[in-house]
């Protein structure tokens, strides 16, 4: 690896947008591993902006930073990630995406209707979720989550 092929924090958060602190959180949370100079500097490998890059679009998807690091740890250390690399993991998203695609769907569908949250305090729900039958199912708004009600009216 030459020296050119390493980025200082500064030329880091330059590229990416993203502050020095948060490229040192990041690094707390093992998204990065930087070298250090003789001087005990950080350096980056270019391949960290596309790391960095894929952190922060993930995260606004709604992904935590523990599923992130978990994709980002299937990456290759010590060498910029391929395409089929990256492909791997954008297989892997596509599928968690598709799932919370279908969710939100399912969300703006329902959100006027009776959710099955258990509040009773809507005609609807008398008729929707009569009793609150929904609770046999679980806490939360079980009929967002994917259960459904009964068909003798609760």
């Amino acid at each position: 690896m030459k020296t050119t092929d390493l980025l200082s924090i500064g030329d880091l958060a330059a590229r990416t947008g993203l502050s020095v602190s948060a490229i040192r959180f990041y690094e707390t949370k093992g998204l990065v591993a930087p070298v250090r100079n003789a001087g005990g500097q950080r350096r980056f490998l270019r391949a960290d902006i596309r790391r960095l890059s894929f952190a922060m679009i993930a995260q606004e998807f709604g992904f935590t930073i523990a599923e992130i690091a978990a994709q980002l740890d299937s990456l290759p250390d010590g060498r910029a990630p391929t395409k089929a690399d990256w492909t791997k993991i954008s297989r892997r998203f596509q599928a968690h995406l598709d799932e919370k695609i279908e969710r939100l769907t399912a969300l703006r569908d329902k959100l006027d209707g009776c959710i099955g949250c258990g509040c009773l305090s809507l005609k609807s729900c008398r008729l929707y979720n009569s009793g609150d039958s929904a609770a046999r199912h679980g806490r939360g708004p079980r009929y967002l989550l994917g259960d459904r009600p009964d068909s003798t009216g609760g």
